[in-house]
């Protein structure tokens, strides 16, 4: 009974997490963002938030960062926009505007949009439509000296630039002059096989003044149009900004908290982003430069998250340059902790990353041999219950033992009704006779939960299952099963692990026990099919251990029960055997007669 009340509290628990997540969005879509007003830009207006006091001008509240040249009057949204200069490497379909030199639009060419859609390029960066996403970067100058923000209009040597057979690396320039005689080179790196971008701001003071000036870089997006949800064919992970310092090495700032207050903090050796399910942008210093961390909300629903370095002085007739990295790309552990420290961290597994590490090691070390996750998933399940054998074993047992005693506890049900002490009372005495702990399934199960959350997690977090086919029709693991095999499949493993079970003495819970299969199906229905295999294949496990070790059980107590009563049968039939020699035996005192 212990058991049946654990397992239907962490599935109730289960169930209400799911119901809130998917309240939670309803009411954003019931209750929208507004959209931003049409943004104008001030000419000759310039600034960013100043959080070390230094003569820049501040920031006002609901501006971006410092603005100039014309009116920006597209529609809802507007970013305006200049001409167009498309990159296309092995990693990146790419679009930069000579508005700023903004990267608007980068196209992941080895993630494709969907199964459908091989030669489509999933659009990580966009700057139209209803989710925005861009990478932005410009250049901010003391003492109202002239310098190229990302309203700044630069020109392009070309419109085009691709990444030619046996080329390693691919330079995008353009260029910015002002009449004073200052100019800046805004030059884009791409390397082959690297979603790692180097940006360079080179300043050629040819002015008659030194020029001081520092760099900012920043990514703004809206808020995901369409939240993850269970029921929406996805799963709840986190959209947002993050930012890692030496103090705290990962950090979430949502939406939401951008709303309620502005991030202004000094940090040396840190980094910011924005994450998604599966996939990142990340502004990337060099190593132990100090920058401005910032966040501000634009126009109602457009976040930016960024960083200003340090002041650098540019004398006249020198030159001075201004180094940047920006990560875009796909949330690959492996190549992230290469990259910049604890930028492995945005492949989020919770509070149980120190479990969750290992699981994906182990989940893709397995993966280098079979060659297909699917089968990858089914292996490492099998590895955590054999590692897990004895304490599920120990449950199990329990379990059965419990399952033998159902029919006394519903005995003893009936005999006492409502009086609760004396039944609590009857049930301790017969657990101690029968040598039986109610607690021996729980503890075994709750040590294990740790474990089979992390893995859920590493499930959900690795971007190696989307689009990872399996077999037969399920051709992408991160989305649900188009079939609804895998779900129904669950619910009936599920069913009969009910069945093995002990049945609830109380009929209420018997029949929200009863219910629970039905209700987890239909919520599976929706989960990727990544997470539905694992579950089944647990459960198919689960079931084989649990009925072997109940046939044990009950075929040993029979054994006991049968040993007993042949050990009164054959005490009855020596004593008759007994007697009957005695009376065959001659008497004693008369050797001619025998006993009677």
């Amino acid at each position: 009974m212990e058991n049946q009340r654990l397992l239907l509290g962490a599935a109730m628990a289960f169930v209400l997490f799911l119901l809130w997540q998917n309240w939670l969005e309803f009411q954003a879509k019931k209750h929208p963002p507004p959209a931003p007003p049409v943004a104008t830009t001030p000419a000759g207006a310039t600034g960013l938030t100043d959080p070390t006091g230094s003569t820049l001008p501040a920031l006002k509240p609901g501006e971006d960062v410092p603005v100039a040249g014309p009116a920006v009057s597209a529609g809802p949204q507007a970013l305006g926009g200049g001409q167009r200069v498309r990159v296309v490497t092995d990693m990146f379909e790419a679009e930069i505007d000579t508005l700023g030199g903004d990267l608007r639009r980068v196209g992941l060419r080895t993630y494709p949009e969907s199964v459908q859609q091989p030669d489509q390029p999933f659009q990580l960066l966009k700057d139209s439509g209803a989710d925005i996403f861009i990478a932005q970067s410009g250049l901010l100058a003391l003492n109202d000296a002239p310098a190229p923000n990302h309203y700044a209009q630069f020109s392009a040597e070309q419109d085009e630039y691709r990444l030619a057979d046996g080329q390693d690396t691919l330079e995008v320039r353009l260029n910015w002059s002002d009449p004073s005689g200052l100019k800046v080179v805004k030059t884009y790196t791409f390397r082959r096989g690297s979603f790692l971008v180097e940006l360079n701001h080179r300043v050629e003071n040819n002015s008659a003044d030194d020029w001081q000036g520092s760099q900012y870089r920043q990514l703004q997006r809206t808020p995901p149009h369409k939240a993850n949800s269970y029921f929406g064919g996805g799963v709840v992970t986190y959209t947002g900004a993050v930012i890692s310092t030496p103090e705290q090495r990962y950090e979430k700032i949502s939406f939401s908290d951008m709303d309620k207050k502005e991030l202004n903090q000094s940090v040396k050796d840190g980094w910011v982003a924005m994450i998604q399910h599966y996939f990142l942008g990340a502004w990337l210093p060099n190593p132990g430069e100090t920058d401005d961390f910032y966040t501000r909300v634009v126009g109602g629903n457009r976040y930016v998250v960024g960083m200003r370095g340090a002041v650098q002085a540019v004398p006249a007739g020198a030159t001075g340059d201004f180094h940047t990295r920006l990560y875009v790309g796909p949330k690959l552990p492996s190549v992230l902790e290469e990259i910049a420290p604890n930028l492995q961290l945005t492949v989020d597994y919770g509070k149980l990353t120190i479990i969750a590490e290992p699981l994906f090691w182990l989940l893709k070390w397995i993966h280098a041999i079979v060659g297909n996750w699917g089968w990858a998933i089914i292996f490492l399940t099998i590895l955590i219950k054999l590692a897990f054998y004895k304490l599920s074993e120990t449950s199990y047992r329990s379990m059965a033992n419990m399952r033998r005693l159902a029919p006394e506890l519903t005995r003893l049900k009936e005999l006492y009704g409502d009086d609760k002490q004396k039944m609590n009372e009857a049930m301790m005495g017969l657990y101690k006779k029968e040598k039986v702990n109610p607690l021996g399934g729980c503890l075994p199960i709750l040590v294990q939960i740790p474990v089979f959350i992390a893995l859920y997690w590493v499930l959900v977090e690795s971007v190696q299952l989307r689009q990872a086919p399996f077999m037969f029709w399920i051709r992408d693991m991160s989305i649900p099963d188009p079939y609804y095999v895998l779900p129904l499949i669950m619910g009936v493993t599920m069913f009969a692990q009910q069945k093995l079970s002990p049945a609830p003495p109380d009929p209420i819970q018997a029949k929200v026990m009863m219910a629970l299969p039905i209700v987890f199906t239909f919520m599976f229905l929706w989960f990727p099919s990544g997470l539905v295999l694992y579950w089944v294949v647990n459960n198919m496990l689960s079931i084989a251990q649990q009925w072997v070790i109940t046939k044990r059980v009950e075929s040993g107590a029979d054994a006991a029960a049968l040993k007993a009563k042949s050990g009164s049968g054959l005490g009855e039939q020596a004593k008759k055997l007994l007697t009957l020699a005695k009376q065959a035996l001659p008497d004693s005192k008369n050797p001619g007669k025998r006993k009677k």
